[in-house]
């Protein structure tokens, strides 16, 4: 039986990350504000505010988490580029989405938020020499050094992962 909380499995990524693998992660977080667009294009209030599975987000909360999430993960990259190994600041997911701005303010704000950075993300990903890929940061919670070049995979990830919880929720409610 599928897991709804992981409907396309979680992210693992084993060997080396060649330049081929990267382009393909960059052209998926470059396509992904126009998929999660026309995932939610033409819901309802009604439906926007339906959890994704029980005790799971609403629709809502997830577009609003994926651009929280990605500005963070686009601060990252920038911090690694910049600093050596730096100490990045973990965020309490769970309790952003419960912040009222993700209530109150509509998809679309977040879906143009996502248009526009991940422009960026693309623009700075993609002028990068491979090198740049194997430059850290270090994720306290997780207590390890992360590469450039997993995170680009793991966000490539997360932004498939959430598009699919959508997807599948409208597959499921016939919408």
């Amino acid at each position: 039986m599928e897991d709804i909380r992981y409907p396309i499995g979680t992210f693992h990524h084993d060997g080396e990350i060649d330049a081929a693998q990267r382009k393909s992660w960059i052209y998926e977080i470059a396509s992904l504000p126009e998929q999660l667009g026309e995932a939610v294009s033409g819901l309802s209030s009604e439906q926007l505010s339906t959890p994704y599975r029980d005790g799971g987000w609403t629709v809502r909360q997830v577009i609003h988490h994926v651009a929280d999430s990605h500005m963070n993960a686009y601060i990252r990259l920038k911090l690694a580029l910049t600093e050596d190994n730096p100490v990045i600041k973990p965020y309490y997911e769970d309790r952003w989405a419960e912040l009222q701005d993700t209530e109150l303010e509509p998809v679309e704000t977040s879906l143009a938020l996502l248009a526009s950075l991940h422009r960026r993300w693309t623009t700075l990903l993609q002028s990068l020499p491979g090198e740049a890929y194997g430059r850290t940061f270090y994720h306290p919670e997780q207590g390890t050094s992360i590469p450039l070049d997993v995170n680009l995979g793991m966000y490539a990830w997360h932004g498939r992962h959430h598009l699919a919880h959508i997807v599948h929720l409208k597959h499921r409610k016939g919408w």
